[in-house]
């Protein structure tokens, strides 16, 4: 992602903030309405633990949304499709580990399902007929990826895409991966919470609190403030 970890000078910044800002307002209008999951998981009835793992562009602004999720109990940035030995920041933005810029979910099932989480997922957190790219990052490390755990949650993540591609949901079809989790890899420290830490840097301002409105604005049952 651009900002203030990359090796762009101050001048480059600037130069390019009239592109962000370009690009951001198409993202913004990219929020789509879209309708529940036929296939879910069923809600639990006792309070526990479940994880879930996607990709969708720079992880700060999946990061960001999922905070914001009724019944998520962390989100943590990180490296997911590629190997350990190369789950470190300044190779994977190369674009050539098989590595996505990924979060791990981890939630309640008793407050929020699988289903719901993936509707978010699809709705707000990013574009998901873009291919390889999102916003103003592009390459293999930004796409669009589900990484299921189990045979049930490939079924239901497979079917919602399926669903949603049936419907027209999207001017496009969606180019969203459904593969399955070999690792996930938590990202450096310094990447962890980025938005929460940096809610000024021109980044954030621009490509990931629009998300955050999108997600009150149009999924306010799902929506927490923290």
């Amino acid at each position: 992602m651009l900002g203030s970890l990359t090796l762009r000078s101050f001048t480059q910044w600037i130069a390019i903030l009239p592109l962000l800002s370009a690009l951001a307002c198409n993202g913004a209008s990219a929020a789509v309405p879209i309708p529940n999951p036929a296939v879910d998981e069923a809600m639990s009835k006792t309070k526990g633990q479940a994880t879930v793992v996607v990709a969708g562009g720079c992880f700060w602004g999946i990061q960001a949304v999922f905070q914001h999720v009724k019944g998520v109990q962390s989100v943590t940035s990180g490296y997911a499709g590629g190997n350990a030995n190369t789950a470190r920041y300044e190779m994977v933005e190369n674009g050539d580990t098989g590595h996505a810029e990924s979060v791990k979910i981890t939630y309640d099932p008793s407050k929020i399902s699988y289903g719901q989480l993936l509707k978010v997922f699809f709705s707000v957190a990013h574009d998901p007929t873009e291919l390889n790219r999102q916003g103003p990052d592009e390459g293999t490390q930004y796409r669009s990826a589900i990484f299921y755990a189990n045979e049930d949650q490939r079924r239901i993540a497979q079917a919602y895409v399926d669903q949603l591609n049936h419907a027209k949901a999207f001017s496009k079809s969606i180019v969203t991966q459904v593969v399955p989790l070999k690792g996930f890899y938590p990202a450096e420290d310094y990447h962890q919470d980025y938005a929460i830490h940096h809610p000024d840097n021109p980044y954030i301002r621009i490509n990931d609190l629009p998300k955050i409105d999108h997600l009150r604005q149009q999924l306010p049952e799902l929506y927490v403030s923290k």
